[in-house]
Parts: structure tokens; sequence; C-alpha cells
């Protein structure tokens, strides 16, 4: 099913079943969104990432950095990394993405990716780390980019357009029950900054 065409809406959940995402489409203006994308490609620590996969360490093109209020510890792929303290920009941003979901968020992992072929497989977002059923808000920055979800049990699959600017957000038992990519693609040749405001589940 393919939502090219609807209207941003955060009132309308967008799975068909078990769970609840909402698009609420350009937070930022343009102004606003091209400023806050250059201040984080300047701005922010970024480091490729790693994976263990089948025991071997991957190096991906695409790169990574973990921020939060306290030096969190955020294992996954079989990697750990450990928050680094807010920058002004995340900070700001994090108050927006809050005031505009009246969700409570953390932590942030942002994602750089620096053209259309990089991208990321289907994964959900259900580490041990992360708060059972928190919700997860991603801020998308630059390159326009289509965004999938697949159910685990139907493979039913959801699609949209992630805007320049734009906020979606993932709640509930969403990450139990479906899965999500961002496609690989020939045709984006501009980069993409993603950030995905979440919650650690403090002990």
């Amino acid at each position: 099913m393919e939502l090219f065409d609807r209207l941003a809406n955060p009132e309308i959940n967008l799975l068909p079943i078990d769970g609840t995402v909402n698009y609420y489409g350009k937070l930022l203006d343009p102004d606003e969104a091209d400023h806050y994308f250059k201040a984080l490609l300047t701005g922010i620590e970024w480091r490729n990432d790693e994976a263990v996969i089948f025991g071997k360490k991957i190096i991906t093109r695409r790169k990574v950095a973990w921020y939060g209020e306290e030096p969190f510890q955020y294992t996954y792929s079989k990697t750990t990394k450990y928050a680094l303290p807010w920058t002004k920009e995340l900070l700001g941003l994090k108050k927006l993405v809050e005031k505009e979901t009246t969700e409570t968020f953390n932590s942030c992992l942002l994602n750089l990716y620096h053209n259309g072929g990089e991208g990321m497989a289907w994964h959900s977002d259900a580490e041990t780390d992360l708060k059972k059923n928190g919700a997860i808000a991603s801020l998308s920055l630059g390159a326009e980019r289509k965004f999938a979800f697949k159910h685990k049990i139907t493979n039913e699959k959801v699609e949209l357009i992630l805007e320049n600017g734009s906020l979606l957000i993932m709640k509930g038992i969403t990450q139990s029950h479906w899965l999500h990519r961002l496609p690989p693609t020939k045709l984006i040749v501009a980069p993409r900054v993603n950030l995905t405001f979440r919650t650690i589940a403090k002990s």
C-alpha cells in the first residue's frame, strides 16, 4: 500500500493493524530544515557504523552518531555505543519534536546517508536497551527518501516518502509486529540526515 499522495495528518494511523505510525509532514520550513541540516553535518561526531554479521565485522558507508542526556549504553547489531552529550541543535530539535508529539525522549540515534545508494535493510527497533513499546520519533533532513514498513507475519507493506524537515513517529506495539527499511535508490544523489529520538530504559 503506497501512501505517496496522502496528505500528512498526525491523526491518521498509517498501519492497518498491530501498531501505530503517524506522519506529521513538514515540521520545519525549508530555511529551518536547511539550517539544521548544515549544522548537523558539521557539528555532529559522525562515525562509520559497525555491525557483526555471521561473526564478521562489517563497516558501513553510512555514518551514525549517538547522543543523550546521560552516557547511555546502546547495543545493536552486536556492537555497543555510548551516548555523547546533547548539542545545542539536538536539544532544540528534541524540544520541538516533544512539543509536537507530547512524547518525551532521552536520546537520539542519528544516521547520515551520503546518497541514495546508502540505505537500511529490514529491521525493527526492539533492542532491550530501549523502553518497551516506547515511541520513536524520526525527523528527516535533506534528500527526500522512500520509507517502508512490512508486517512480520502477513508481509503487507506500507510505503511513504519522507520529506525534508518532516516528522514520523512509531508507537506502541509497532516494533513487535512490523519491520521497516530505507531502500537504496540510484535516483538520489544528495545526502540525508535522519534523527531518531528514543527513550533508553533506566534501571
